[in-house]
């Protein structure tokens, strides 16, 4: 038995490209695929499959706070996040969350192999695209305090930030939270006050700002 891969990304089209090429290849085994980041933690827990592909940037909870919940929950899991975005603060914002390898989606199908069998052997792996400053930037900055948002707000809080920043109301947030409508409110109460914001337009630009949406397609 192969490698045992999760696919995630909401791109159907994108899922079934990278799926027929795992599936050519004897040393892997795509175990599942999910379109969002809840789908793929919870098919995380059913397959514990040993490698995620996990997309950045996806509505309702982002391939950061998705990658964080998997890595906690299933430490031998590895997790290589693919994006489109070469921007600092997504390569860290994964890396703080846990994943051991970050992929530009221009990348070849050799460098997704490669990225692979080096997180399987405990390894970083970073795209050719980003520089190796990069690694020097996330030693200095495990090294100190920062004031990034994931050390500002808890999980929970995240999850909800990005919802509120998607557009989402606060019954649509308690409906997929399985939360009171109360609660939400309160953790949005919370979350303006620690980030010194007044507004749903504040909070949104501050969540694009710092990786926990793009509010792309």
């Amino acid at each position: 038995m192969g490698t045992k891969i999760l696919i995630v990304d909401d791109h159907g089209i994108l899922r079934e490209g990278l799926r027929r090429l795992f599936e050519i290849n004897p040393d892997f085994q795509v175990v599942a695929e999910a379109e969002s980041g809840r789908t793929a933690v919870e098919l995380t827990k059913k397959h514990r499959p040993d490698v995620v592909i996990m997309d950045v940037s996806m509505p309702g909870l982002n391939g950061i706070e998705a990658t964080k919940m998997i890595c906690s929950a299933n430490p031998s899991t590895k997790v290589i996040g693919l994006s489109v975005h070469i921007n600092k603060k997504y390569v860290l914002a994964m890396l703080r969350a846990g994943a051991s390898g970050y992929l530009l989606k221009s990348c070849s199908w050799d460098e997704i192999v490669k990225a692979v069998h080096a997180v399987i052997g405990n390894r970083i792996y970073l795209s050719a695209g980003i520089d190796d400053i990069l690694i020097k930037d996330y030693m200095e900055l495990l090294s100190k305090e920062d004031a990034s948002v994931h050390s500002v707000l808890s999980d929970r809080e995240c999850e909800v930030l990005q919802l509120l920043a998607e557009g989402k109301t606060c019954k649509d947030i308690a409906f997929a939270l399985n939360l009171s409508s109360k609660t939400v409110d309160v953790f949005r109460f919370k979350i303006m006050k620690k980030l010194g914001l007044n507004s749903i337009a504040e909070l949104t630009k501050y969540a694009i700002r710092e990786g926990i949406t793009s509010l792309e397609p």
